[in-house]
């Protein structure tokens, strides 16, 4: 004897295939977490180049304004230092060049620093050689000493 099951009116019959997807959302999710995460982890870490370069890219610029205002080389030299040890406090000992410098007036001065900054991040940690440069006029009314 073969029974028949009425279904309601509003009830509809499971879709073909739906019983054996119980779960699938669970697993989707488990196997997907590592890459996003791995994903936020590059981003974080982009990320920190990008502001370390920033960093750089300021002090070349504190050295190459500091050392435009001076009234000798060595004064500008020694300023240029200065301002780029300050700019980067703790982060590292910055290297400034001033070559390509035209010192006289209606000159230019360029400054480079660079500089090796450890990226440390999560525990890794990544030495990176970072360096920038600024040109700035040389300052026509620089003071008089």
């Amino acid at each position: 004897m073969i029974r028949q099951v009425r279904l309601s009116p509003t009830s509809a019959p499971p879709p073909r295939g739906a019983r054996h997807e119980h779960g699938s959302m669970a697993v989707e999710t488990v196997l997907l977490a590592p890459i996003l995460l791995i994903f936020l982890m590059f981003l974080v870490g982009a990320g920190r180049i990008v502001e370390a370069q920033g960093e750089v890219n300021g002090a070349a610029r504190d050295a190459a304004r500091s050392a435009s205002v001076q009234r000798t080389l060595d004064d500008a030299k020694e300023a240029a230092e200065n301002a780029a040890g300050d700019a980067l406090t703790g982060d590292c000992e910055p290297q400034v060049s001033l070559a390509d410098t035209e010192w006289h007036e209606g000159g230019i001065v360029k400054a480079t620093v660079s500089c090796e900054l450890d990226l440390a991040f999560l525990g890794f940690s990544v030495a990176q050689q970072m360096s920038g440069s600024s040109v700035v006029p040389l300052e026509q009314f620089r003071r008089v000493e």
